[in-house]
């Protein structure tokens, strides 16, 4: 049970438990800034006009070349 909850999914990306816990948790930073810089281009348009989209690219890259 322990080796299918916390290891099996890691090691499908050639990951330890802790390597994976890293990149999800800088993953969900990332979203979080990708969402706030939304949040403010949609009440001031001029403002963060492109980077929540150049994160969410640079997320779909990474998330396209883990593992290999």
């Amino acid at each position: 049970m322990f080796q299918r909850i916390f290891l099996t999914h890691p090691a499908t990306v050639n990951e330890t438990f802790f390597q994976h816990m890293a990149f999800a948790l800088r993953f969900a930073g990332l979203l979080l800034a990708a969402g706030g810089a939304a949040l403010v281009h949609a009440f001031v348009p001029c403002l963060f006009e492109k980077t929540a989209s150049r994160i969410i690219t640079r997320l779909h890259d990474r998330i396209h070349s883990r593992g290999h």
